[in-house]
């Protein structure tokens, strides 16, 4: 997992922390309010952060996949063609032998 890609994500659940914070401020008297809405955003922005974590897998194994059906599709058409070139040359081979045993 590459950092980079994450720090606005990690930088806006950070922000929606801090917002939070600032939301309950004159909850200070209450600890258990206070406690219980920063575990809230907490939990929040690490459910952002793990969906996007499963979007990103997701989105890497449909590339993978589409990388796979594209070799092997290019695998088969090359297979194809030169099967077809086999058979148009065993047909003029057939062809040309029996125009040659016509004109004998």
């Amino acid at each position: 997992m590459d950092i980079r890609e994450y720090l606005i994500d990690i930088l806006l659940t950070i922000v929606m922390i801090i917002s939070t914070l600032v939301l309950i401020l004159r909850f200070w008297q209450d600890l258990t309010i206070a406690i219980a809405a920063v575990l809230m955003m907490l939990s929040l922005g690490g459910l952002f952060l793990s969906l996007q974590i499963k979007v990103r897998r997701l989105e890497q194994n449909v590339i993978s996949r589409e990388r796979m059906l594209r070799s092997n599709l290019e695998e088969i058409s090359s297979r194809m063609a030169q099967k077809y070139d086999m058979a148009i040359t065993h047909l003029d081979e057939l062809v040309t032998e029996m125009s040659k045993r016509a004109y004998k």
